[in-house]
């Protein structure tokens, strides 16, 4: 076990001293979709909506077909220092199915796309295995792929992928119709899921930690850093299901950048959060070998919800009722009047979106 090495108050750690600034990263995201300005005119393939929501929506008659597209990012880095790599697949397929999720819409396709410094057959077969059971999770089919040998280019490996969905038109879910009065729903994360690694590999230096040191609850960092993001697609598809069209109002997929996912549904409302879903450990542990805010982990992690869902106050009893058959869900906040996010208990004001 390493010894525990004490922060400075006074040098609390952040995602951009990390070396991920998520400001630059979203004016560099904007900088893309400004100039990508040609649309398909034909009626089919026109496209529904604009950017900045979780999924791309083209025309496709009485539906609209769903595109997201995503990767697993730094968390591999750990996977490879302790040599496992069966469960990243399914990060991989989560990233995207719970962002196409967000419009409302089923996944039924999937092509993954991977990045490989040289050949190494174990290792893609253990990536398969994470895969294949992120599809059974999510009822698709992995229609293809492609492996990319590039030395020089890439160091180690980079694993991302696709996928396609669908949805009525009349069933889009794209958070227009969220206003003050609407009820907050939270369902449980499995744990940090793919975001904020970089932040928590820093923050690990920091208090001179490794992979196979010791948690309080007895596992290993390494193991509780790799537990695999939580697909939420048979709990949001049932739940839309046994809601009347529009009574969902909206479904964030609280993913790097934390909270402020949440107003890309709507800004011109206020995210009140009085009864947040509670913190797993592993959160408060990173938080201490980094001294990082409060608000920072707010702006950076999920905190133990992984989906927030903005719904009618007539159908939140039923939401929660439909979600928690598959994981712990809550009701965990309110939507007023205002701008921005509230988390009262905590002390946290959070201002902006992600994009």
């Amino acid at each position: 076990m390493h010894a525990r090495r004490v922060v400075a108050k006074d040098d609390p750690l952040t995602y951009a001293k990390a070396g991920v600034d998520i400001k630059a990263k979203d004016e560099a995201a904007r900088a893309i979709t400004g100039l990508l300005s040609f649309a398909r005119t034909s009626s089919v393939g026109k496209p529904l909506g604009g950017p900045g929501h979780y999924a791309g929506m083209v025309e496709f008659g009485e539906h609209a077909l769903v595109l997201a597209t995503d990767g697993v990012g730094s968390k591999l880095e750990v996977a490879t220092a302790i040599k496992k790599w069966d469960t990243v697949g399914i990060d991989c397929v989560a990233m995207n199915v719970n962002d196409a999720i967000c419009v409302g819409a089923e996944p039924i396709a999937f092509v993954d796309y991977l990045a490989i410094e040289k050949p190494d057959a174990h290792l893609v077969a253990e990536l398969a295995k994470g895969l294949n059971e992120g599809a059974r999770a999510s009822n698709m089919t992995i229609v293809g792929g492609e492996t990319a040998i590039l030395p020089g280019l890439v160091k180690g490996f980079d694993l991302a992928g696709t996928v396609l969905a669908f949805v009525r038109k009349d069933r889009i879910v794209d958070g227009s119709g969220i206003r003050p009065g609407d009820i907050i729903l939270g369902v449980a994360s499995s744990g940090i899921h793919s975001n904020g690694y970089t932040l928590v590999r820093r923050a690990m230096e920091r208090a001179e930690k490794g992979y196979h040191d010791k948690l309080p609850d007895g596992r290993t960092i390494g193991e509780t850093l790799l537990e695999p993001t939580r697909i939420y697609v048979k709990a949001a598809l049932d739940m839309l299901q046994a809601l009347p069209a529009g009574g969902v109002h909206g479904i964030s997929h609280v993913t790097g950048s934390g909270l402020l996912n949440v107003p890309r549904l709507k800004k011109d409302v206020r995210y009140v959060f009085d009864d947040p879903l509670p913190v797993p450990p592993v959160f408060r542990e990173v938080q201490s070998w980094g001294g990082v805010a409060e608000d920072e982990m707010w702006r950076t992690f999920n905190m133990g919800m992984g989906l927030c869902v903005v719904v009618a106050p007539e159908h939140a009893d039923a939401a929660v009722a439909t979600l928690a058959k598959h994981f712990p869900a809550k009701r965990v906040g309110r939507v007023e009047a205002g701008n921005g996010i509230s988390l009262p208990r905590a002390g946290v004001e959070l201002t902006g979106a992600k994009f």
